[in-house]
Formats: C-alpha cells, structure tokens, sequence
C-alpha cells in the first residue's frame, strides 16, 4: 500500500493543465477547496466532482492512477466514517442498538464528508502531478511576496515547502526498502496486537530517520557547494508568465464557484 502513495510527485505532460501558470494553478485550486467546504447539498458536490472530473480529463493523467492514490485513504475514511455515523445524532432514527444509534443526520454527514475528502484529493492532487516542484517554488514565493515587506523570509518559506513536498515520494520509496529488508531478516509486521505491532515499526523508523537526517544533511552541503545563500540577488532561468488561458481558466473556477453559492441558497 505503501507504493500506491503518489502525493507530491510530478508527471510530466504537455496538457492544458500542465501548461497553465503555476500561480493561477495555486488560486485555482484555493478555490476549488473553497468549492467543496461551501457546498450544502448532494448537488453542491456534484458540480464540485464534476469540475475535478473535467480537470482531470484535461490534465490527461490516468485515472487508475488518481483510483491508486485513493487507495492508501480507505482506513482513514472508514474510521471517519463510521465515527460521524454512530456519533452524530439529529433527524429520523434508523437503527438503534444498545449504544449504536444511526440517525439521518448522522448518514448525511457521512457520506458528504466521505464524499469531500475523496473529491479533494483527487482535484488538489493535479496541483502537484501538473507542476514542477521548481515552478511550483517560484509560484508559492511569488504568491507570498508581499509579506517580504513585513520581513517574512518568503524566498526559504517556500522552498522549504517544496523540499518537503519532493521528498515524501523519497520517503515512502525508503520506507518501503527498509520494510522489505526487515522481512527478509524476518521481520512481522502483520501479525502479533496492537502494541506488538507498534513495537515492530521500531526497526522501520530508526533507520528512516537515520536515512532522513543523512539525505538533509547531504542536501544541505549540495546546497552551499554551489553557493546558495536564499532568495536575495537570485535570478531564474525562466520566468512565469501568464496568458489568456489562464485567466479563463480562473474564470471558469470562479463561475463553478458562483452556481455552487446559487445552489446553496436555492436548493
């Protein structure tokens, strides 16, 4: 399961979505989260899905791989779901058992917010499947720029996002070498309870921060060998540049945006 986690890895393509502004990409999907979290109705989601939907299609990433990222969620959404259905009381009584007591309100808030998660994943994930982390850099630090005049190291805040970004791909891959190799000195991890299993990730996490800190560190001296010192005085190879595509894009966001906001006070 582990190999199925594809958060911060970028696909290269020449797509529409991929050669959108990196900065209009940003808003954009601000905007798109803003889309889901407003929406009160089954139909709210719907156009919020569909716009995910249409982006994804435009973005030409395959669509078994955004149902493989998926995949490493499923715990994460039964446990949520199952304490919003059997916690959350209000409406009409459909089973009730002891301490169990499943309610309208309680299904209703389980399935939106199984639904949200699911269809933020997916729409958020083109930010980083679309965008190179070095572009995605410049966008982040453009983006933040006016707080440069309150001090803010603007320039390290957002590369050190971004290093953290490129790196969980890395992570996962050595975790996943360091479970293999522990099971072959013979390593359980799956059997044994809770606390057993607990312990057993001990041989895992060791060396993953070992291997972590060491990577920092060589990427640190990487750094300093070819003179990094931060933002001030530094120039880029390219730079970014906005076009007609990407203000129709913003305004097609905005327009899925305002029928979400209409819905909401209609239906």
């Amino acid at each position: 399961m582990i190999k199925d986690i594809t958060l911060g890895q970028y696909f290269p393509g020449n797509s529409v979505v991929h050669r959108l502004d990196p900065r209009f990409k940003i808003i954009i999907t601000m905007i798109y989260i803003a889309m889901l979290f407003i929406s009160s109705s089954i139909f709210g989601l719907f156009v919020g899905g569909l716009f995910a939907f249409l982006a994804l299609i435009l973005s030409k990433i395959p669509f078994k791989l955004i149902l493989k990222s998926l995949k490493p969620l499923i715990p994460i959404l039964l446990f949520t779901s199952l304490f919003n259905l059997f916690f959350i009381s209000g409406g009409d009584v459909y089973i009730e058992w002891a301490f169990i007591r499943v309610t309208e309100d309680g299904v209703n808030m389980t399935l939106y917010m199984a639904i949200r998660i699911i269809f933020l994943i997916i729409g958020s994930s083109l930010l980083t499947y679309t965008t190179s982390p070095i572009t995605l850099t410049d966008a982040i630090e453009y983006l933040l720029s006016p707080l440069k005049k309150i001090k803010m190291p603007v320039h390290e805040f957002a590369m050190m996002m971004t290093i953290a970004l490129r790196f969980i791909p890395t992570l996962i891959e050595e975790t996943d070498k360091i479970m293999s190799a522990q099971k072959a000195r013979g390593a359980d991890f799956e059997s044994g309870k809770v606390m057993q299993r607990i312990k057993a990730l001990i041989p895992i996490l060791i060396p993953l921060f070992v291997s972590a800190f060491r990577r920092a560190e060589d990427l640190a001296l990487a750094m300093t060998c070819r003179c990094y010192h931060g933002g001030e005085g530094r120039t880029r190879l390219n730079q970014l540049k906005s076009g007609t595509k990407d203000y129709m894009a913003t305004a097609i966001t905005i327009m899925f945006l305002l029928s979400i906001i209409i819905l909401n006070i209609f239906v």
